[in-house]
């Protein structure tokens, strides 16, 4: 939306108490609609929609991150409506439910490096950095202790200073050139110059103080990550002030040669890990085909139950709301930014706008309601919808609810490492992320057919033209939006969901979304502010999709190259 469409919304203060901002009270149920309180209907309604998602995204949920209770909740939930419907359980041992190997890992705090006798301050003299998905290959496992440190120059000149001969069993100290800006010039510093150190104990870059604080809280706080199983291998790394970095030396790093030999160090850190306080759990269900011949093989429809959980400062609903929509109309995808003049003016008149209708509410749950509680509650009813036909489709309809899309797709990895029916029998895959949105308030070009599709003629061109194709002969009506399909477009939406996990594998996929929002990984990402009717549409148009493909008398057929599933992805 324009800017100046926000202060035209700002001053029609009773335009935005009523409609755009955040409502009083839940919609008026839909005209005619079949589900009583408690009760769902076998079509898809908007009643049942939101029902299921009132629940679902309820601050009960605790914003439903993988790995604790909410999420667990969350699950069970789930495996719950499943059983109802009579979908089949197809996860492990019989259950709804797929189970990750997910750990926490922290630093243990009863471990630290010395020097000289003085022991290195955990956040304050160093910061250790564990191995994660898109960071450099440092190790886990390893000690420093009796490991002497030698200097080498700068990190902008990485993997060039210094012999492996040089750094074989040592601690590796850099110092780091500052930029004009006042920013750390560490260019060189990449995961290719890295693979240079592999005889090190350890790599140590002096950058700590150029970083912002939160840097060392990130990497000191106990993580969740997916695997267990032994700590990797490899050099151990870790971030550290310039005079930490000096201290290891034994002298002032400016003016100091590569090569320099220094102190040698007493003790070390280390990383620990325990389970995780509740199962991370994929759901998963099957509607079984109806043609003997055809059953095994399935079209699997997919959304993820995570989103990022809570926020230990509570802040006031609807002054995030306020300052979101002036300020960062994108939510998270937005810069981080102060408002102007002219936007603080605005933002107050949009708070005061609130106080006529309501008190002001602390709020502490992200609670996801469309990231990706609009996925979640969608394929429920699309589910049901396909139980309760008159014909059941000839192919087997294979629900997967994935949990960890928001830590780095671990669900729908697990899944298709690990999956619970042969990986060659999913003929492909339907991917529901963020469907409950999309009005021309939430995004540039937005309304009522407005749909994004990703992916949906990377492998197959066939499935693209299917997917037009029951667009247009069921009147549906959707307009789909592909630029966010473009190769390269800088979003990366294409990586960045579930359905990359299959199509990795040669699964062609079709990714759907209504876009971002200013509610996008914000607190006020609540169900009041979905479009149910949006949301129902939506899911009427999967449940079509997924039942031509699945009566097709042949196999989606795949025209474009497969990746290789090990590589990483390029959108």
């Amino acid at each position: 939306m324009e800017y100046s469409r926000f202060v035209s919304l700002a001053i029609a203060v009773a335009a935005v108490a009523c409609s755009s901002g955040p409502s009083a009270e839940a919609p008026a149920p839909e005209a005619g609609a079949e589900a009583a309180e408690g009760v769902t209907a076998a079509a898809i309604t908007t009643d049942d929609l939101e029902m299921h998602l009132t629940a679902f995204a309820h601050d009960s949920m605790m914003g439903r991150e993988s790995g604790t209770l909410g999420n667990y909740l969350a699950t069970e939930y789930l495996a719950a409506e499943a059983a109802r419907i009579g979908l089949e359980p197809a996860g492990d041992d019989g259950t709804y439910f797929q189970t990750l190997p997910v750990v926490q890992r922290r630093v243990d705090p009863e471990a630290s490096p010395s020097v000289a006798g003085e022991p290195l301050e955990l956040g304050k003299d160093y910061v250790p950095l564990p191995r994660m998905r898109g960071l450099l290959p440092f190790g886990m496992k390893g000690s420093l202790d009796g490991v002497q440190v030698i200097f080498a120059g700068k990190a902008s000149d990485a993997g060039a200073a210094l012999t492996a001969e040089q750094m074989a069993g040592k601690l590796v100290v850099f110092d780091t050139p500052v930029g004009p800006d006042g920013s750390p010039n560490m260019e060189a510093w990449n995961r290719q110059s890295l693979q240079s150190y592999a005889s090190a104990a350890g790599v140590a870059v002096a950058v700590l103080e150029l970083l912002p604080p939160r840097f060392a809280a990130f990497f000191t706080r106990p993580r969740e990550t997916l695997g267990g199983g032994a700590l990797p291998e490899g050099p151990l790394g870790m971030f550290v002030s310039r005079e930490a970095a000096a201290r290891l030396v034994g002298t002032p790093l400016d003016g100091l040669a590569a090569g320099t030999l220094g102190e040698t160090i007493e003790g070390t850190f280390r990383f620990v890990q325990a389970p995780v306080p509740h199962q991370a759990r994929n759901v998963v269900g099957i509607l079984r085909g109806s043609d003997p011949s055809l059953r095994d093989q399935y079209v699997a429809i997919g959304s993820h139950t995570d989103h990022v959980g809570t926020t230990s400062q509570p802040l006031d609903h609807d002054s995030v709301w306020a300052f979101n929509h002036i300020v960062r109309p994108m939510g998270a995808e937005s810069p981080r930014r102060e408002p102007t003049a002219e936007e603080e003016a605005t933002i107050r008149q949009l708070r005061a706008s609130f106080e006529t209708i309501r008190r002001s509410r602390l709020d502490s749950v992200f609670n996801g309601a469309d990231d990706d509680g609009s996925g979640s509650v969608a394929m429920l009813e699309i589910a049901e919808a396909l139980v309760n036909a008159e014909e059941r489709p000839r192919r087997s309809i294979l629900f997967v609810w994935h949990t960890g899309e928001e830590k780095g797709l671990w669900g729908a990895s697990w899944f298709t490492d690990n999956p619970t029916v042969p990986r060659d029998s999913i003929v492909a895959q339907l991917n529901l992320d963020m469907v409950g949105r999309g009005s021309d308030d939430d995004i540039e070009g937005g309304g009522p057919g407005y749909l994004q599709l990703i992916g949906s003629r990377r492998l197959s061109t066939e499935l693209g033209d299917l997917v037009e194709e029951v667009n247009t002969t069921g009147g549906h009506g959707f307009e789909f939006d592909y630029q966010y399909d473009a190769e390269g477009h800088p979003q990366n939406y294409y990586c960045r969901s579930d359905h990359y996990m299959y199509a990795r594998y040669g699964i062609p996929i079709v990714f759907f979304s209504t876009g971002s929002h200013q509610d996008y990984h914000q607190l006020t990402d609540e169900s009041q502010y979905i479009d149910y009717e949006k949301l129902r549409d939506v899911s009427r148009l999967l449940y079509g999709i997924a039942e031509t493909i699945a009566n097709l008398d042949h196999r989606i057929v795949v025209d474009k190259p497969k990746p290789d599933p090990n590589a990483p992805c390029r959108q």
